[in-house]
């Protein structure tokens, strides 16, 4: 076999070593902008950046990269927002969806959930702190069943799917 194995057979940790050399390449970009950004006159001072992302493999096998935090890639030019996009889980299981937040810093009174069909739209504003999530749900879901806990930075919604609707026109068969 030796060193020309195809890339289909590839061992997947060395998958993982070149994400990371791209991710700390981008870092290194980011620092660099950040500080050419910093020295300009006038320029609006967010902090602390917060960039996290988290890899989990898809139902089809292939890895999925979520990122987190108020640091975003556009165009190859890191975009700075006020607002943070929490880590975010959604589990869909037997009738209801549950959507799971991370949330710290902010007190339960300082968080708007919000229900439309397929989407939970998720805000909070601490004193120093402010969070932003639209998540798109993997099914319609009755918006009157949500409830929603906070607790140690947590958030957790709980909704029940609405059910599905035959449609269409049942034909006699002659």
């Amino acid at each position: 076999m030796g060193s020309t194995m195809s890339k289909k057979y590839r061992d997947p940790f060395d998958l993982f070593d070149e994400l990371f050399r791209e991710i700390e390449e981008e870092f290194e970009r980011f620092e660099k902008e950040f500080m050419r950004l910093g020295k300009e006159e006038g320029a609006k001072v967010y902090g602390p950046y917060v960039y996290g992302f988290r890899i989990t493999v898809g139902p089809d096998g292939k890895p999925k990269i979520e990122e987190f935090g108020n640091v975003k890639n556009f165009k190859g030019q890191p975009i700075i927002s006020e607002e943070r996009e929490p880590l975010v889980d959604v589990i869909e299981k037997n009738d209801e969806v549950r959507v799971i937040a991370e949330v710290p810093g902010v007190n339960k009174d300082q968080i708007k959930v919000r229900v439309s069909g397929n989407k939970l739209i998720i805000q909070a504003q601490g004193e120093d702190r402010k969070y932003y999530k639209e998540v798109e749900l993997p099914t319609d879901v009755d918006e009157k069943s949500a409830k929603a806990t906070y607790n140690n930075g947590v958030l957790q919604v709980v909704m029940k799917k609405k059910p599905q609707q035959e449609t269409g026109t049942e034909v006699k068969i002659e």
